[in-house]
Protein backbone atom coordinates (compact mmCIF):
# COMPACT_ATOMS: atom_id res chain seq x y z
CA UNK A 1 0.00 0.00 0.00
CA UNK A 2 2.75 2.44 0.90
CA UNK A 3 5.03 4.00 -1.70
CA UNK A 4 2.32 4.87 -4.24
CA UNK A 5 2.44 8.66 -3.94
CA UNK A 6 3.86 10.53 -6.90
CA UNK A 7 3.31 14.22 -6.14
CA UNK A 8 5.95 16.34 -4.37
CA UNK A 9 3.50 17.15 -1.57
CA UNK A 10 2.44 13.56 -0.92
CA UNK A 11 2.77 12.73 2.80
CA UNK A 12 3.69 9.07 3.00
CA UNK A 13 3.34 8.86 6.79
CA UNK A 14 -0.26 10.08 6.61
CA UNK A 15 -1.03 7.57 3.87
CA UNK A 16 0.44 4.78 5.99
CA UNK A 17 -1.68 5.82 8.95
CA UNK A 18 -4.80 5.65 6.82
CA UNK A 19 -3.69 2.26 5.51
CA UNK A 20 -3.58 1.02 9.10
CA UNK A 21 -7.10 2.27 9.82
CA UNK A 22 -8.53 0.63 6.70
CA UNK A 23 -7.01 -2.75 7.60
CA UNK A 24 -9.82 -3.26 10.12
CA UNK A 25 -13.19 -4.47 8.89
CA UNK A 26 -16.03 -6.79 9.87
CA UNK A 27 -13.78 -9.81 9.40
CA UNK A 28 -10.84 -8.26 11.20
CA UNK A 29 -12.23 -6.46 14.24
CA UNK A 30 -9.12 -7.17 16.32
CA UNK A 31 -5.65 -7.58 14.86
CA UNK A 32 -2.18 -8.20 16.22
CA UNK A 33 0.76 -5.99 15.36
CA UNK A 34 2.02 -8.64 12.93
CA UNK A 35 -1.38 -8.86 11.24
CA UNK A 36 -1.64 -5.09 10.86
CA UNK A 37 1.88 -4.87 9.47
CA UNK A 38 1.16 -7.62 6.93
CA UNK A 39 -2.22 -6.19 5.88
CA UNK A 40 -0.84 -2.66 5.44
CA UNK A 41 2.40 -3.79 3.80
CA UNK A 42 4.52 -2.16 6.51
CA UNK A 43 7.54 -3.11 8.56
CA UNK A 44 6.56 -4.05 12.11
CA UNK A 45 8.38 -1.11 13.75
CA UNK A 46 6.56 1.30 11.41
CA UNK A 47 3.19 -0.34 12.06
CA UNK A 48 3.86 -0.21 15.81
CA UNK A 49 4.62 3.53 15.76
CA UNK A 50 1.50 4.23 13.72
CA UNK A 51 -0.70 2.13 16.00
CA UNK A 52 0.66 3.83 19.10
CA UNK A 53 0.06 7.24 17.52
CA UNK A 54 -3.50 6.29 16.56
CA UNK A 55 -4.04 4.94 20.07
CA UNK A 56 -2.86 8.23 21.61
CA UNK A 57 -5.23 10.11 19.32
CA UNK A 58 -8.09 7.86 20.38
CA UNK A 59 -8.75 6.05 17.09
CA UNK A 60 -7.35 2.67 18.20
CA UNK A 61 -7.32 0.77 21.51
CA UNK A 62 -5.02 -2.07 22.53
CA UNK A 63 -5.74 -5.04 24.78
CA UNK A 64 -3.94 -8.32 25.28
CA UNK A 65 -1.52 -7.73 22.45
CA UNK A 66 -4.16 -6.92 19.84
CA UNK A 67 -5.62 -3.71 18.47
CA UNK A 68 -9.14 -2.59 17.56
CA UNK A 69 -10.75 0.58 16.26
CA UNK A 70 -12.68 2.85 18.62
CA UNK A 71 -15.97 4.66 17.88
CA UNK A 72 -13.92 7.82 17.35
CA UNK A 73 -13.24 6.73 13.76
CA UNK A 74 -16.92 7.35 13.04
CA UNK A 75 -16.15 11.06 13.19
CA UNK A 76 -14.14 10.73 9.99
CA UNK A 77 -17.01 9.26 7.99
CA UNK A 78 -19.78 11.24 9.62
CA UNK A 79 -17.94 14.49 8.98
CA UNK A 80 -18.19 13.70 5.28
CA UNK A 81 -21.84 12.69 5.43
CA UNK A 82 -22.67 15.70 7.58
CA UNK A 83 -20.92 18.07 5.20
CA UNK A 84 -23.24 16.90 2.43
CA UNK A 85 -26.32 17.57 4.53
CA UNK A 86 -27.65 14.35 3.05
CA UNK A 87 -28.38 12.32 6.19
CA UNK A 88 -30.42 15.06 7.87
CA UNK A 89 -32.51 15.36 4.71
CA UNK A 90 -32.82 11.67 3.93
CA UNK A 91 -33.52 10.27 7.40
CA UNK A 92 -37.25 11.11 7.75
CA UNK A 93 -37.89 9.99 4.18
CA UNK A 94 -36.06 6.69 4.70
CA UNK A 95 -37.98 6.12 7.93
CA UNK A 96 -41.30 6.71 6.15
CA UNK A 97 -40.27 4.39 3.32
CA UNK A 98 -39.31 1.62 5.74
CA UNK A 99 -42.57 2.09 7.63
CA UNK A 100 -44.57 1.69 4.42
CA UNK A 101 -42.64 -1.28 2.99
CA UNK A 102 -41.62 -3.11 6.15
CA UNK A 103 -38.19 -3.57 4.54
CA UNK A 104 -34.74 -2.04 5.11
CA UNK A 105 -33.57 0.90 3.03
CA UNK A 106 -30.11 2.39 2.59
CA UNK A 107 -28.18 5.04 0.71
CA UNK A 108 -24.73 4.53 -0.75
CA UNK A 109 -22.13 6.40 -2.73
CA UNK A 110 -19.44 5.17 -5.09
CA UNK A 111 -15.84 4.89 -3.89
CA UNK A 112 -13.64 3.33 -6.51
CA UNK A 113 -15.31 0.15 -7.71
CA UNK A 114 -17.17 -0.26 -4.42
CA UNK A 115 -20.31 1.21 -2.92
CA UNK A 116 -20.06 2.59 0.61
CA UNK A 117 -23.10 2.85 2.89
CA UNK A 118 -23.66 6.41 4.12
CA UNK A 119 -27.21 6.14 5.53
CA UNK A 120 -29.45 3.28 6.58
CA UNK A 121 -32.77 2.52 8.26
CA UNK A 122 -33.21 -1.19 8.88
CA UNK A 123 -35.74 -3.67 10.18
CA UNK A 124 -34.80 -6.74 12.25
CA UNK A 125 -34.63 -9.50 9.66
CA UNK A 126 -32.20 -12.35 9.20
CA UNK A 127 -30.29 -11.69 6.01
CA UNK A 128 -27.06 -13.09 4.63
CA UNK A 129 -25.00 -9.87 4.66
CA UNK A 130 -24.36 -7.61 7.66
CA UNK A 131 -24.62 -3.93 6.69
CA UNK A 132 -23.47 -0.92 8.71
CA UNK A 133 -22.51 2.66 7.90
CA UNK A 134 -19.18 2.42 6.09
CA UNK A 135 -19.76 -1.13 4.81
CA UNK A 136 -18.33 -1.69 1.33
CA UNK A 137 -19.54 -4.04 -1.39
CA UNK A 138 -18.44 -4.45 -5.03
CA UNK A 139 -20.64 -2.11 -7.05
CA UNK A 140 -21.29 -4.53 -9.91
CA UNK A 141 -22.98 -7.01 -7.57
CA UNK A 142 -25.47 -4.56 -6.06
CA UNK A 143 -28.51 -2.68 -7.28
CA UNK A 144 -27.19 0.59 -5.86
CA UNK A 145 -23.83 0.03 -7.48
CA UNK A 146 -25.42 -0.52 -10.87
CA UNK A 147 -27.33 2.77 -10.54
CA UNK A 148 -24.13 4.64 -9.69
CA UNK A 149 -22.08 2.95 -12.40
CA UNK A 150 -24.77 3.66 -15.00
CA UNK A 151 -24.43 7.39 -14.27
CA UNK A 152 -20.73 7.45 -15.23
CA UNK A 153 -19.31 8.41 -18.59
CA UNK A 154 -17.76 5.53 -20.59
CA UNK A 155 -14.24 6.69 -19.71
CA UNK A 156 -15.04 7.07 -16.01
CA UNK A 157 -16.82 3.72 -15.98
CA UNK A 158 -13.81 1.92 -17.46
CA UNK A 159 -11.46 3.59 -14.99
CA UNK A 160 -13.75 2.75 -12.08
CA UNK A 161 -14.15 -0.91 -12.98
CA UNK A 162 -10.38 -1.22 -13.41
CA UNK A 163 -9.88 -0.50 -9.71
CA UNK A 164 -9.77 -3.52 -7.41
CA UNK A 165 -12.50 -3.82 -4.80
CA UNK A 166 -11.56 -3.00 -1.20
CA UNK A 167 -14.62 -4.74 0.21
CA UNK A 168 -12.70 -7.77 1.45
CA UNK A 169 -14.97 -10.11 -0.52
CA UNK A 170 -13.57 -12.68 -2.96
CA UNK A 171 -13.03 -11.35 -6.49
CA UNK A 172 -16.28 -11.34 -8.45
CA UNK A 173 -16.38 -13.63 -11.46
CA UNK A 174 -19.74 -12.96 -13.03
CA UNK A 175 -21.18 -11.46 -16.15
CA UNK A 176 -18.85 -10.67 -19.08
CA UNK A 177 -18.17 -6.97 -19.82
CA UNK A 178 -20.57 -6.83 -22.77
CA UNK A 179 -23.42 -8.16 -20.61
CA UNK A 180 -22.67 -5.57 -17.92
CA UNK A 181 -22.68 -2.84 -20.58
CA UNK A 182 -26.13 -3.95 -21.76
CA UNK A 183 -27.45 -4.05 -18.21
CA UNK A 184 -26.12 -0.58 -17.37
CA UNK A 185 -27.62 0.78 -20.58
CA UNK A 186 -30.98 -0.61 -19.49
CA UNK A 187 -30.56 0.85 -16.00
CA UNK A 188 -29.72 4.22 -17.51
CA UNK A 189 -32.83 4.12 -19.69
CA UNK A 190 -35.40 2.98 -17.11
CA UNK A 191 -33.95 4.78 -14.08
CA UNK A 192 -33.64 1.86 -11.65
CA UNK A 193 -31.64 -1.32 -11.11
CA UNK A 194 -32.29 -4.77 -9.71
CA UNK A 195 -29.89 -7.18 -8.01
CA UNK A 196 -31.33 -10.64 -7.53
CA UNK A 197 -29.14 -12.73 -5.19
CA UNK A 198 -25.98 -11.49 -6.91
CA UNK A 199 -24.24 -10.32 -3.74
CA UNK A 200 -25.33 -13.20 -1.52
CA UNK A 201 -28.00 -15.92 -1.48
CA UNK A 202 -31.33 -14.59 -0.31
CA UNK A 203 -30.48 -10.92 -0.83
CA UNK A 204 -32.68 -9.16 -3.39
CA UNK A 205 -32.88 -5.39 -3.87
CA UNK A 206 -34.01 -2.59 -6.13
CA UNK A 207 -32.32 0.83 -6.28
CA UNK A 208 -32.81 4.27 -7.80
CA UNK A 209 -30.61 7.38 -8.11
CA UNK A 210 -30.51 10.37 -5.78
CA UNK A 211 -29.53 13.60 -7.54
CA UNK A 212 -28.07 16.88 -6.36
CA UNK A 213 -29.14 20.38 -7.37
CA UNK A 214 -27.41 20.11 -10.74
CA UNK A 215 -29.18 16.85 -11.59
CA UNK A 216 -26.00 14.81 -11.13
CA UNK A 217 -26.40 11.35 -9.59
CA UNK A 218 -24.57 11.58 -6.28
CA UNK A 219 -26.01 8.64 -4.37
CA UNK A 220 -28.30 5.65 -4.70
CA UNK A 221 -31.19 4.51 -2.50
CA UNK A 222 -32.54 0.98 -2.26
CA UNK A 223 -35.06 -1.36 -0.72
CA UNK A 224 -33.63 -4.72 0.31
CA UNK A 225 -35.75 -7.85 0.83
CA UNK A 226 -35.27 -11.51 1.58
CA UNK A 227 -35.72 -13.47 -1.65
CA UNK A 228 -37.68 -16.22 0.11
CA UNK A 229 -40.25 -13.69 1.34
CA UNK A 230 -40.56 -11.21 -1.52
CA UNK A 231 -40.66 -12.00 -5.23
CA UNK A 232 -39.10 -9.86 -7.90
CA UNK A 233 -42.58 -8.97 -9.13
CA UNK A 234 -43.69 -7.68 -5.74
CA UNK A 235 -40.41 -5.82 -5.23
CA UNK A 236 -40.80 -4.01 -8.56
CA UNK A 237 -44.57 -3.52 -8.56
CA UNK A 238 -45.11 -2.54 -4.91
CA UNK A 239 -41.85 -1.28 -3.43
CA UNK A 240 -40.23 0.39 -6.45
CA UNK A 241 -42.92 3.10 -6.90
CA UNK A 242 -42.57 4.09 -3.22
CA UNK A 243 -38.79 4.09 -3.59
CA UNK A 244 -38.92 6.32 -6.67
CA UNK A 245 -41.13 8.84 -4.87
CA UNK A 246 -38.89 8.84 -1.83
CA UNK A 247 -35.71 9.35 -3.84
CA UNK A 248 -37.41 12.15 -5.78
CA UNK A 249 -38.38 13.89 -2.53
CA UNK A 250 -34.87 13.54 -1.12
CA UNK A 251 -33.33 14.86 -4.35
CA UNK A 252 -35.66 17.87 -4.35
CA UNK A 253 -34.94 18.74 -0.73
CA UNK A 254 -31.22 18.22 -1.22
CA UNK A 255 -31.28 20.65 -4.16
CA UNK A 256 -33.01 23.24 -1.97
CA UNK A 257 -30.46 22.68 0.81
CA UNK A 258 -27.58 23.17 -1.60
CA UNK A 259 -29.08 26.43 -2.89
CA UNK A 260 -29.57 27.89 0.61
CA UNK A 261 -28.23 31.47 0.98
CA UNK A 262 -25.35 30.54 3.26
CA UNK A 263 -21.77 31.65 2.70
CA UNK A 264 -18.82 31.11 5.01
CA UNK A 265 -15.97 33.59 4.86
CA UNK A 266 -12.49 33.33 6.24
CA UNK A 267 -12.05 34.32 9.88
CA UNK A 268 -10.29 37.72 10.29
CA UNK A 269 -6.65 37.44 11.42
CA UNK A 270 -6.28 37.35 15.20
CA UNK A 271 -5.44 40.76 16.60
CA UNK A 272 -6.41 42.56 13.43
CA UNK A 273 -8.64 45.59 13.42
CA UNK A 274 -12.16 45.45 12.05
CA UNK A 275 -13.66 48.24 9.99
CA UNK A 276 -17.24 48.89 9.06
Amino acid sequence: MAGRGAGPDFVESLARGLDVLTCFDAGHRRMSLAEVAAAAGLARPTARRLLLTLEELGYVRSSGGSYALTPRVLRLGMAYVGSLGLWDIARPHLEDLVASTGESSSMTQLDGSDIVYVARVSVPKIIAMRVEIGTRFPAVQTSQGKVLLAALSPADLAATLAQPSRSGLPPYIGRPPEQLDRELTEVRARGWALADEELAPGVRSVAVPVRDGSGTVRAAMNVTVHAAETSVERLVEEHLPRLLRTAGDVSAEWALWQSRPHVETARPPTGGSATA
